[in-house]
């Protein structure tokens, strides 16, 4: 009785022992497979090394499932996770396009979770958005997006999804292969949040504006719901008209010299 006893002791050890190997050896593509299936398939880890708390890969953005478009980061994108509390932290940094690592917390609380994500800024190349399919792969971006937060907050509690924080993005210097005329312009896309999101209330609220150029592009949108709804416009400055003609008739619907985008 002693001895099973014991023999008991020893297996369920060697269970915990594997069970926790597991937990701190996890190999990063763990993390890789998580991220594809959330993103549809949108955003891939290629060449993961290390685990899931520490580690890198080549980021690459795609179309989804069954796309033929793909555009890889430049350099690798390296990770480190660690348990704090009941919830996670996160460093997330890319050679190629952050001065400093992005500092994310995650916390879990009954009924619900609450992520926020620290004041950050990173200038990443135009040219990946291609790899997201149409109409980027058409348009072929070129030029620079920076992207600055303030401190985000993202919040699920009583069934409702609570957003606050403010970020914009500046589009600079954008060409495109529709277009002769390099570059069309610079643009900042504003996104602003201090609202609930539920299925009946509006949510966050994008603007965009033309900084400088030819083309000159302008809207509102928010997210009513987990749909955005968008409505914009598109110009060209008089004497461009002819070089940007093409590329409005694309990007939108045309109505006379404008061209309305609408999204949802």
């Amino acid at each position: 009785m002693q001895l099973k006893t014991h023999a008991g002791w020893a297996w369920g050890g060697a269970a915990a022992g594997l069970l926790g190997g597991l937990v701190v050896f996890a190999p990063a593509h763990w993390l890789t497979q998580a991220l594809e299936g959330a993103s549809a398939g949108r955003l891939q880890l290629d060449d993961a090394r290390g685990s899931v708390w520490q580690g890198s890969a080549q980021l690459t953005l795609t179309g989804g499932q069954g796309s033929r478009d793909a555009s890889r980061l430049p350099g690798r994108l390296s990770w480190r996770l660690r348990p704090s509390g009941w919830g996670m932290e996160a460093q997330v940094q890319a050679d190629c396009c952050m001065a400093q690592a992005l500092q994310m917390r995650l916390g879990l609380r009954w009924g619900g979770w609450r992520l926020q994500v620290e004041a950050g800024r990173s200038q990443w190349p135009a040219s990946l958005l291609a790899g997201w399919g149409t109409p980027w792969n058409t348009v072929q971006p070129e030029g620079s997006l920076s992207v600055v937060n303030e401190a985000v907050s993202l919040e699920w509690a009583g069934g409702q999804m609570k957003w606050n924080g403010s970020a914009h993005l500046d589009a600079q210097d954008i060409a495109s292969r529709l277009s002769t005329l390099r570059p069309m312009g610079s643009y900042r896309l504003s996104w602003q949040a201090n609202a609930a999101l539920s299925d009946n209330m509006s949510g966050p609220t994008i603007a965009l504006s033309t900084l400088q150029g030819a083309l000159r592009l302008s809207g509102k949108g928010e997210w009513i719901g987990s749909r955005l709804r968008f409505v914009g416009e598109a110009s060209a400055a008089p004497e461009r008209e002819a070089a940007l003609a093409n590329l409005l008739n694309i990007i939108g619907r045309r109505s006379g010299a404008r061209s309305i985008i609408t999204v949802g």
